[in-house]
């Protein structure tokens, strides 16, 4: 297969070493090993380690523990958690539980980051009774299709985070790992994938294995080769999918390093920050709240429906909603919203019923014709319409009120909310906890016009 030469430069950087391989499977041998003398479970390797498709450099490695199916999720949780202690305490790790579907056990042990998953031996993914049972099978189906495409998947890995479209956490909503791989041996390499990704439209439907028996909406559906009901690709967003398109067209036109690198952007200073804003001539606002005590994927989700709830209550009060983002902190969550107009007048408009639907417009009349108006009922095109006073003018004042509660906020984030929230406004808003953040959502650009500022091209 020919490569650019740049492709060759960076596979020499990321393609794990021999030392780095041998070191990572002898580990990863040692803690299967520990694990099934223990007769309680057989165990495997899983993930981009066992797949030989992981990115130098990268020191997580995933152990599952495969229990027999007929134990109940209790004794699963029980029985795992106890095994994976005894495992990482075995080896003198540091480790501690995390939260996914079921409790898992996180240890280090000689510098990787290493995670202890129970999960059920079941037959086929068909037949899984929790969604970690999958993963197995997902390292079986690559493992057996792989073939000679291990170098391509570290090439789009490598692209795809340098574009910051890899990840298919909540905050990301990017490519998966496993997506990746998929999607090289489907279209058979880095750059058939990429020719075909230029021409991407929503809704483009791959299935491998042409198994599917679901319809999905999402942008990109990847029919899971071990799982016909699953779409691989769930996560991945549409902006996300065609900003992969746009890296894709732009590298194909003029390969380049470039498009393999991110360098680090230090966020801004409070000064540059301040100057920015002036010049912008906008208004920004800040929520900010304790962090809920749930993992990423159950309280991002949340943030950004609180934030699109408030986005809808500030629209319906006329402040106009330029742009809006969330972030989820280790203490504390922020809802950014960036307004056209802070203040609106005391007098609004409120459109009434037709005259035609009689019923509704007698009630109408009877109503506002005892009310403190400014003007009206009248009636304007053949409908009544009222000028009232508005209970808020500024919009900071509607962010602080309890009115917030009256929206769709996320359980989680209406529960720590009501505990407070704090609300800051313009150069207030800066804040060195979130502020990569901030400086992310003001220097907003896509992946590819990123780099072609960078080049000057």
């Amino acid at each position: 297969m020919t490569r650019y030469p740049c492709e060759e430069e960076v596979l020499k950087q990321i393609r794990p070493t021999p030392e780095e391989r041998t070191y990572i499977r002898t580990m990863g041998k040692r803690l299967i090993e520990a694990v099934e003398r223990s007769g309680m479970a057989k165990a495997m390797m899983v993930g981009s380690v066992a797949r030989d498709t992981f990115v130098r450099g990268d020191r997580d490695l995933d152990i599952f523990m495969l229990f027999d199916p007929s134990l109940s999720r209790e004794e699963l949780q029980e029985q795992g958690l106890a095994l994976a202690h005894r495992v990482a305490e075995e080896f003198g790790a540091t480790w501690r539980e995390k939260y996914a579907e079921h409790p898992y056990v996180n240890a280090t042990i000689n510098s990787l980051d290493i995670d202890l998953v129970p999960c059920y031996a079941v037959e086929s993914a068909t037949k899984i009774k929790s969604a970690v049972d999958r993963t197995p099978f997902h390292t079986r189906y690559i493992l057996s299709h792989i073939g000679d495409y291990a170098d391509d998947v570290l090439l789009l890995k490598q692209f795809a985070k340098a574009g910051g479209v890899y990840g298919s956490d909540h905050m990301t909503e990017g490519f998966s790992g496993y997506l990746c791989e998929l999607l090289t041996i489907y279209y058979g390499g880095f750059h058939p994938l990429l020719e075909a990704a230029a021409r991407w439209r929503p809704g483009e439907v791959i299935d491998i294995e042409k198994h599917g028996t679901k319809e999905f909406e999402d942008p990109l559906v990847v029919i899971d080769p071990v799982d016909p009901e699953r779409n691989v690709a769930a996560a991945l967003s549409l902006s996300r999918m065609f900003e992969f398109a746009e890296l894709a067209r732009g590298y194909l036109a003029e390969p380049s390093i470039e498009f393999f690198c991110r360098p680090d952007s230090p966020p801004l200073t409070r000064e540059v920050f301040t100057r920015l804003l002036a010049a912008r001539g906008t208004h920004l606002f800040t929520l900010t709240f304790k962090t809920p005590d749930y993992t990423p994927d159950t309280v991002v989700p949340q943030l950004r429906k609180s934030a699109e709830s408030i986005r809808e209550l500030l629209e319906r009060s006329e402040f106009a909603v330029n742009r809006i983002d969330v972030c989820m902190g280790e203490e504390r969550c922020m809802l950014l919203f960036e307004l056209m107009n802070e203040t609106v007048p005391v007098m609004r408009r409120h459109i009434g019923p037709p005259l035609w639907s009689r019923g509704n417009a007698e009630k109408f009349l009877a109503k506002y014709v005892r009310e403190e108006v400014f003007a009206g009922p009248y009636v304007e095109e053949g409908r009544y319409v009222v000028e009232v006073p508005r209970t808020f003018t500024r919009a900071v004042d509607l962010l602080r009120s309890r009115t917030l509660f009256e929206v769709a906020l996320g359980k989680h984030v209406r529960r720590s909310m009501k505990q407070g929230w704090t609300v800051k406004v313009g150069v207030e808003c800066w804040d060195e906890e979130f502020a990569e953040f901030i400086s992310r959502f003001l220097a907003r650009s896509s992946p590819l016009a990123r780099i072609m500022r960078r080049t000057g091209k």
